[in-house]
């Protein structure tokens, strides 16, 4: 269906990919992981047709194959309504019709004309996919068609606007799906859905994902790029597979550079004992025994010869370099200020916003010292807004919210919207930390600020980087309560994993909003599932 050959792309003197070369037949559903800034994107837009590669190319089999892509971070006009966007992607079927009837005149005429043929299939085809029938049936299909057609865009959740994005993609009939990071802001439910939709999609799939659970239930097949290298390895099997022969690999690297190891310290002492032999027979003997000096400068050729051999091999390709550690996150939170036993009480609370009904009342849950809790549920439900009206960003709209006496709140937003974004990452943590700039750039590099990215404005940061600047602002500022709203949305698999072990470590107890299954796994102690109006608590 589609083959990438030897694609290359920099961006002035940075090369972003280099010889990457795959193919994706009809039954494949390949994912593609990396860092952060690896390419990823970059890549897809090469193959979607977004942008054009420096050298190599991208061919489609048959040539007009329909091709979908999913761009990260869908962010449509919020001035347009449900039905404008619609008709926008699927045309107006008044004004298909009648291009058809046009052309089937035209066809009368002259029905030996080929063009006049595809352009016909071609409308006929548009016109099928414009059908209502079939538009309201993939907005059930992923819970939007409750939503009123005159609802502004501006007025949607991350996740339905994820489920829009989708559904605008769908409406093309695409034979090939280009993915980037579609799981974002999607529920559980949905993810689940998702994860089916894709078992049973008749076409090749291309996914950009950092969800692990769902790399596991939808991809046969990884592609792994290298962000030093810039080329892509291959892998067969879902991550779970992945993981474990890169693990091997590594393995058998690292007993291979041991051993390298191992033979040029062997081969340096033998060309030391070699050297001092003939220099030892140099010095205790007189120009009076030249047979004796003439071994003596033999054996120290030997010794030269064996140092150009020794040279040479650690110069060449045959040398094993030794394994590098993943670039990924390095994040300790550390010590948090000590807690008392009951940290937070919900008394009778009801949350939502003023002038509208209550997304959900009767709340009364504990949460004590050290506990790490999952907050999941449908989006819309009011995740969000419980942990805005705990951080004190919402008043309740009845029965109270109680903290400790000792505790230290808090809060990373969804959309790492409490960044100044006329900041740099410096800026912002000398604004809550006594710390000089030296102390400020050394810190920040934990979290992958490395060169001058510190002193960029947020503005230019990416959603990846913004959500590691919003963990270093709550690591500076000593809380020992984090309300975190979907911590891990922009964070790739690596630093997923050091997340996960820094908040295991964290003494301090932590409220998150989180679909992430494998996250969940590793993190929560117990489980908050939000539904129909209230809370269901679950000890882990």
């Amino acid at each position: 269906m589609l083959t990438a050959h030897h694609l290359h792309k920099a961006y002035g003197l940075q090369t972003i990919l280099h010889d990457i070369s795959f193919s994706i037949n009809n039954s494949d559903r390949v994912g593609l992981i990396g860092p952060n800034g690896c390419g990823k994107s970059t890549l897809l837009r090469l193959l979607a047709g977004q942008e054009a590669p420096d050298k190599g190319r991208v061919s489609l089999t048959p040539p007009n194959l329909r091709l979908g892509y999913l761009s990260q971070g869908f962010d449509p006009d919020p001035q347009l309504t449900l039905a404008q966007i619609i008709h926008q992607t699927t045309g107006d079927p008044a004004q298909l019709e009648a291009e058809l009837g046009q052309l089937a005149m035209a066809l009368a005429e002259e029905p030996d004309r080929a063009d006049l043929q595809d352009s016909y299939d071609a409308v006929l085809d548009k016109l099928n996919r414009s059908d209502y029938g079939r538009i309201q049936s993939l907005l059930a299909a992923f819970q939007l068609d409750t939503l009123a057609d005159d609802l502004p865009l501006g007025a949607l959740s991350g996740g339905q606007k994820t489920r829009l994005a989708l559904v605008l993609l769908l409406l093309n009939d695409p034979q090939l799906l280009l993915l980037d990071e579609p799981t974002n802001h999607l529920d559980i439910g949905m993810l689940e859905w998702l994860e089916a939709w894709l078992t049973n999609f008749n076409g090749g799939v291309l996914i950009v994902s950092h969800d692990r659970a769902f790399l596991n239930h939808t991809a046969n097949r990884i592609l792994d790029l290298n962000p030093e290298s810039h080329t892509l390895r291959e892998y067969t099997g879902n991550y779970t597979d992945y993981l474990e022969q890169y693990l091997q690999e590594k393995e058998r690297q690292m007993a291979a550079w041991k051993d390298q190891v191992y033979e040029i310290r062997r081969m340096k002492q033998d060309i030391a004992r070699t050297r001092e032999q003939a220099m030892s027979v140099e010095r205790s003997t007189t120009p009076r025994q030249p047979n004796v000096r003439r071994l003596a400068k033999k054996v120290m050729k030997k010794a030269k010869s064996r140092e150009k051999k020794l040279e040479r091999y650690v110069a060449s390709e045959e040398r094993v370099e030794k394994p590098k550690r993943s670039w990924q996150m390095k994040l300790e939170l550390g010590d948090a200020p000590h807690l008392g036993k009951d940290v937070l009480t919900l008394d009778n609370l009801a949350v939502g916003y003023p002038g509208y009904k209550p997304l959900l009342t009767g709340l009364n849950l504990q949460v004590q010292a050290g506990q790490r809790v999952a907050i999941t549920g449908p989006n819309g439900a009011g995740k969000t807004t419980l942990l805005r009206t705990i951080a004190g960003h919402l008043e309740p709209q009845a029965g109270y919210v109680r903290l400790g006496a000792s505790v230290q709140l808090g809060y990373m937003s969804q959309e790492q919207e409490l960044l100044d974004e006329s900041l740099t990452a410096v800026t912002t943590i000398q604004q809550i930390a006594p710390l000089n700039e030296t102390e400020i750039r050394s810190f920040l590099h934990f979290f992958l600020f490395s060169g001058d990215d510190p002193l960029r404005p947020i503005a230019n940061l990416s959603f990846g980087e913004r959500a590691r600047l919003s963990l270093a602002k709550l690591v500076a500022s000593g809380c020992n309560l984090l309300l975190l709203d979907e911590p891990i949305n922009h964070l790739d698999i690596p630093s997923r994993g050091r997340f996960e072990q820094a908040l295991t470590q964290f003494e301090g107890t932590i409220l998150a909003v989180v679909h992430d299954r494998y996250f969940i796994q590793q993190f929560a102690t117990a489980v908050w599932q939000v539904a129909e109006g209230t809370i269901r608590h679950q000890l882990l």
